[in-house]
């Protein structure tokens, strides 16, 4: 179970769900009493699925980047971060693979537990629209580094977690809650996906030397580490600017800018890649980046909370 638990890589859980908190409380904000009742825009089991189903696709893509590097060998003795269970030996690439195929099917079970609830059968075409999402969401978590086409390898890591992590993540949950579009959710939508994608693009840093001897063809691989470094500055500072700007636009009052709170981890973390001159000593700053997202989710959640704290109260 030790083991397994390793392989799930529970550290980054916490960033995966970021995008399904700030897309599910910006639904609970933008809803009134005098015009929607709690229950028709916002409940807790479709919030609690959500959870789930991000969980299980978060883990599913886990074990197959464990299988994947694995028996591709990209997993080595030149790799810097932490030893995977296939690369350690202590979970053969066999049952790794059952593993994959268990989590597949558990989380397709959460998907459809998910569209039905939020969607029942008044909303078919909606419905038909999540089931691909997910069945695709399944695909791209284990085509990542699984099989001859692995697009990890080819260097569009960053796009998928960008639509996955970040518009999908968002934007698709608090869809599920008000099935209508708000383009103003846009904004926290591209900036949890772009401080995702800089948590790939930090470990594609860390590991370019071992990544291009295993011919992985990142981003990072085919631009040069320098370049990058730039790419991670705009992504960092381009997400801090755009929920700034979310929280312009959403008209926030003084006391809900609590999120500003985690620009600081942030900060400090851009000026740790800055002075960095060996890229295997950004590990650390994995953890960081990670968690100061899932920090920046949460706050900004509690902002939003904020406009509709009455009408929170009496719902619970």
């Amino acid at each position: 179970m030790k083991h397994w638990i390793e392989a799930a890589r529970v550290r980054t859980l916490p960033l995966s769900v970021s995008g399904i908190i700030v897309g599910s409380f910006f639904a609970l904000s933008t809803q009134t009493d005098e015009v929607l009742t709690p229950t028709q825009v916002f409940n807790w089991k479709t919030f609690g699925l959500l959870l789930l189903t991000t969980v299980g696709l978060q883990v599913l893509s886990n074990f197959a980047n464990d299988y994947g590097d694995g028996v591709k060998g990209t997993d080595n003795e030149d790799r810097v971060g932490p030893k995977r269970a296939i690369q350690k030996g202590v979970i053969t690439p066999a049952a790794m693979k059952r593993a994959i195929i268990v989590t597949s099917a558990l989380t397709f079970l959460s998907v459809i537990a998910l569209i039905y609830n939020a969607f029942h059968f008044k909303y078919f075409y909606y419905s038909i629209f999540f089931l691909i999402l997910g069945v695709i969401a399944i695909a791209s978590a284990i085509r990542y580094t699984v099989g001859t086409g692995a697009y990890g390898y080819k260097g569009y890591g960053d796009l998928f977690v960008f639509l996955f992590f970040g518009l999908v993540s968002t934007f698709g949950s608090y869809f599920m809650f008000a099935k209508e579009v708000n383009w103003l959710l846009f904004l926290p939508s591209i900036a949890i996906g772009f401080l995702s994608v800089g948590v790939l693009n930090l470990n594609n840093m860390r590991d370019e030397e071992s990544d291009r001897k295993a011919g992985k063809n990142t981003i990072v691989v085919q631009k040069g580490g320098e370049w990058a470094k730039k790419y991670h500055y705009f992504l960092i500072i381009s997400a801090m600017v755009l929920v700034v700007l979310f929280g312009l636009l959403n008209s926030f009052h003084f006391d809900q800018y609590l999120f500003l709170a985690a620009y600081f981890p942030l900060i400090s973390h851009l000026m740790t890649v800055r002075k960095n001159r060996n890229p295997k000593l950004l590990d650390p700053e994995l953890k960081k980046l990670a968690l100061s997202t899932f920090f920046l989710s949460v706050l900004l959640a509690l902002s939003l909370i904020y406009l509709v704290s009455d009408l929170l109260v009496t719902y619970i």
